[in-house]
């Protein structure tokens, strides 16, 4: 029971199709957006809201503001899911035992949980679900030393997100008969597992996080079954003579829900064309996109880039874990243009580790651009970093893991 874009959905759908071969009954309920892609992997689907919601939920450049991010997202995406979610659990628990894994914004899940004793499981794909005062995430607004930042968390957390959350949600709790919650941040964490999708080298897990917890590798599921790509032949058509004629392109994305990337691309083609280097432009919404593109930028609305990413010298894109993630498998070196929500924490982590670098919006000109791709590209240190973090990543192993830990909780 997933809730956001595809690279929040796509890890859920891994799960649920090891899940399903191993001989469990798994149904995906989610947005009606993903509906294709749960009939094009035979799972059974259940719509929590439909697909013009998600279109109008995208729809507002307030969901990439790191700071009107989350009350926007509250209201116009999670607070319509809440009874929906609540309701379908109640109706599958009472015809047979159930488990649910559902993300931090699956609040009927966990109103479910705290009312029915549902069996539910929050599943976090990105460090910064888990806040600690050891060894806190990179959140905008905070900083100085780690008990400041723990007390600006504690002062966000009262001040901006109980305020737009706990009002409409306590209402339904009232209804449901259970205890009213005090702070959201502490509540939206499942009581029985926690279960972490990314590695311990990664982020450590820390003392003071919520529990019980367990960590595994990182899912990196992303449409692409068997070595197979899943996407047309008329689009393998294109992408392949354009991979093997030259040299290997830059890939570009600035997310899979973003349709407010027109100086991303823009920005994008100008670099590359300075760099007098190749390109690749991932987006389902081409209105972004300059109104043409040179021959040395080709443009294609999805590929899994499991396939893709080994065929080029680098990833430029929004910071997403699953972006992140995909690039490391690869080996490739990445640049992150983070906005809101997980993405300056992993924009962070991606320096520590030596493997990338990030430009702010308001940085992120052609000749930053430019200059930062070029430095990473022709960096022997860091291609050697690269090498090193993609071997210790086995494409299928975190979504084996996290099953084997799922079958032994359920």
């Amino acid at each position: 029971m997933p809730l956001g874009s595809a690279g929040d959905v796509h890890p859920f759908v891994g799960l649920a199709l090891e899940l399903k071969r191993r001989g469990h009954t798994v149904t995906l309920a989610t947005n009606g957006y993903f509906a294709g892609l749960a009939a094009k992997f035979r799972l059974e689907f259940i719509e929590v809201g439909d697909s013009s919601a998600f279109y109008q939920g995208i729809n507002n450049p307030d969901l990439w503001h790191p700071f009107r991010s989350f009350p926007y997202l509250y209201r116009k995406m999670i607070e319509p899911t809440v009874r929906p979610q609540y309701e379908i659990i109640a109706s599958e628990i009472a015809k047979r035992p159930t488990t649910v894994l559902c993300n931090c914004f699956g609040f009927g899940a966990l109103n479910a949980q705290d009312k029915l004793d549902a069996n539910v499981v929050s599943v976090h794909l990105q460090p910064i679900m888990l806040w600690s005062r050891i060894q806190p995430p990179r959140m905008p607004g905070l900083f100085g030393p780690k008990w400041l930042q723990h007390h600006m968390y504690k002062m966000a957390q009262r001040l901006v997100i109980d305020p737009v959350v706990l009002p409409s949600l306590n209402s339904f709790r009232r209804e449901l008969g259970i205890p009213p919650v005090k702070h959201v941040m502490d509540w939206w964490h499942s009581k029985k597992l926690l279960l972490c999708l990314f590695p311990e080298w990664f982020c450590k897990a820390q003392p003071d996080w919520p529990g019980p917890n367990a960590q595994v590798d990182f899912p990196l599921w992303d449409e692409r079954e068997n070595g197979q790509g899943t996407f047309s032949p008329d689009l393998s058509e294109t992408l392949d003579p354009f991979l093997n004629q030259g040299s290997p392109p830059i890939a570009f994305t600035p997310g899979s829900a973003n349709i407010f990337g027109n100086d991303f691309f823009d920005i994008a083609v100008r670099a590359c064309e300075k760099l007098k280097r190749r390109a690749i432009f991932l987006t389902r919404f081409p209105e972004q996109l300059p109104a043409k593109l040179p021959g040395s930028v080709l443009h294609i609305p999805f590929a899994p880039l499991s396939f893709l990413l080994p065929r080029c010298s680098a990833l430029v894109h929004h910071g997403g874990i699953g972006s992140a993630a995909q690039a490391m498998a690869a080996g490739v070196p990445q640049l992150i243009r983070p906005q809101a929500h997980d993405q300056f924490d992993n924009a962070m982590r991606i320096v520590e580790q030596g493997i990338g670098d990030f430009l702010k919006p308001r940085n992120f000109t052609v000749n930053a651009l430019a200059s930062k791709l070029k430095k990473l590209i022709e960096s022997d240190k860091v291609g050697e970093q690269c090498k090193l973090v993609a071997k210790r990543i086995v494409l299928s192993r975190g979504v084996i893991q996290a099953v084997d830990l799922l079958e032994g909780f359920m």
